[in-house]
């Protein structure tokens, strides 16, 4: 049963991101445009500009589930708090037959909304890596090259040019860099190697075992020692990963300082287990 701080169970918060897969693959814009609050956002990929708002959140279904099938291909849900975790891969079959395979995690936020309080989402990531889907579109051949360049129009016509700029946002954040500082996190934790763990946060790092509860350094080295990660997927000042502790998977979510004196320091890690 939910308990007050978290008014829905893990079940409700389940069937209602289940609702977005199912209205895409019917391309039933009302109603996917519908699962989100009223000041809901999309954030796909990570690190371009949201779309923000009923309005906004419907050009986006235009531009980018409109004129393509898609398919959701889910290993693992994880319900932490008000938020799930998703860790999949998407099979993208655009207009010119061309199918596209692209490793993702997913986080939905919720909120409580209207007079029956509904869980609607508030924010939804998606963890992906543009560049990577590019190279498999421009590499798939003839159709894979048509669809690129129906693309470009589509996007155009959709978006205009502020939107165009916004979504290739997605192509900057910390890409390889990012990936092998969580790597050399991981193998700090495995040697229990705390002042290591400590010069790889910045300063007052949010850190969390549950998604939800925080850990000081200490706490969370104790906790984490046994930590394995795979499926590292870098978007914007983030990497998700998929992950392994004591015999439970789930999804790690670490976050990169933007400012210029903690530049490339990790500033949260939420493990979502």
């Amino acid at each position: 049963m939910p308990d007050s701080s978290f008014p829905h169970s893990s079940s409700a918060l389940l069937d209602a991101v289940e609702q977005s897969p199912k209205a895409v693959a019917v391309h039933d814009k009302s109603a996917w445009v519908g699962l989100f609050a009223a000041d809901g956002q999309v954030n796909d990929p990570v690190g371009s500009t949201p779309h923000v708002g009923p309005e906004a959140i419907g050009r986006f279904f235009d531009t980018f589930i409109a004129p393509n099938t898609i398919e959701f291909d889910v290993a693992n849900d994880v319900v932490a708090g008000m938020s799930v975790f998703r860790d999949l891969t998407v099979r993208t079959t655009m207009s010119t037959g061309v199918t596209m395979h692209i490793p993702m995690h997913l986080r939905y936020d919720l909120v409580s909304e209207g007079p029956d309080n509904a869980p609607k989402i508030q924010r939804l990531f998606a963890h992906w890596e543009l560049q990577k889907m590019i190279g498999q579109l421009l590499t798939s051949g003839g159709r894979g090259l048509l669809a690129s360049v129906i693309l470009g129009p589509q996007l155009l016509r959709h978006q205009g040019l502020s939107g165009c700029a916004g979504f290739l946002r997605g192509l900057s954040g910390v890409r390889k860099r990012g990936k092998r500082r969580v790597e050399d996190l991981v193998a700090a934790l495995g040697r229990t190697d705390v002042p290591t763990v400590s010069a790889l946060l910045a300063p007052n790092a949010t850190l969390s075992t549950d998604g939800v509860t925080k850990a000081t350094v200490a706490e969370f080295v104790s906790t984490a020692q046994h930590l394995a990660v795979d499926k590292l997927l870098a978007a914007g000042h983030t990497v998700t990963a998929t992950v392994r502790l004591n015999g439970r998977r789930g999804v790690g979510l670490f976050e990169f300082a933007r400012d210029s004196a903690d530049r490339g320091a990790i500033s949260a890690v939420r493990l979502y287990i």
